[in-house]
């Protein structure tokens, strides 16, 4: 008899034991798991660095002091950046005053930096986003097209760009010698450092206040810029 009770109290106490270290590991998981998804970093990575996200002389379309700001990787010459365009553009434009496009750039195309080039002589004689224009709506003429063979690309592209500059009411001079001499350069490759550096592979990628646009689409979008609105 005293051996079953002694048998007893040996289980019981080896079940009290095991409950107390179930517990205190239990309080553990939780309290790492409320650290991983607190309000500060909700469960995600850290957020990008703003000073790599948009520079003082980036391209800026929108609202200096707006609350949500779009920093879009792009290079001039991608097909997928001139299809989006109109929506982020749409987006600035909806919601006036509170969402800013920032243009930064990814040159992965052939032709993307003669073209950034006139892009950033368009924008110091005050119409980089005319220039934008005009570049993604004729990009089938002087842009790689994918599937095309060698033939069917665009032979002179200082001629080609001369003509869009007369079109943009621009000093054509200028920007023939910007485009020639490459004279944007430095901040081209260092707009493509800051891509790299925040993991950027492809155009267009968006980052809404930092967060990135995760699939392209203009539902995706305007859901990101309602959420970061609502902080």
């Amino acid at each position: 008899m005293r051996k079953d009770v002694l048998v007893l109290i040996i289980i019981a106490a080896v079940v009290i034991v095991g409950a107390v270290m179930g517990a205190k590991y239990y309080r553990s998981s939780v309290e790492n798991q409320r650290v991983a998804t607190s309000p500060a970093n909700n469960g995600t990575k850290p957020a990008p660095d703003p000073q790599v996200l948009v520079r003082p002389d980036s391209p800026t379309l929108g609202a200096p002091n707006a609350a949500v700001t779009i920093a879009e990787f792009l290079d001039p010459e991608c097909e997928s950046c001139a299809a989006f365009a109109p929506v982020v553009k749409k987006m600035v434009a909806q919601y006036d005053g509170k969402v800013r496009l920032v243009i930064r750039y990814m040159p992965l195309h052939p032709n993307s930096i003669p073209a950034a080039n006139f892009l950033e002589s368009a924008g110091e004689q005050g119409k980089y986003w005319e220039a934008q224009e005009i570049l993604f709506r004729n990009q089938p003429e002087w842009g790689e097209r994918h599937g095309a063979p060698p033939s069917a690309q665009p032979a002179n592209i200082e001629a080609l760009f001369e003509k869009y500059a007369k079109e943009a009411g621009l000093d054509v001079e200028k920007v023939k010698s910007a485009v020639k001499q490459n004279q944007f350069q430095g901040k081209i490759e260092r707009d493509k450092r800051d891509g790299q550096t925040l993991g950027v592979r492809q155009t267009p990628t968006l980052f809404i206040n930092g967060r990135k646009l995760s699939r392209l689409s203009e539902i995706d979008l305007k859901a990101l810029i309602e959420d970061e609105l609502k902080k």
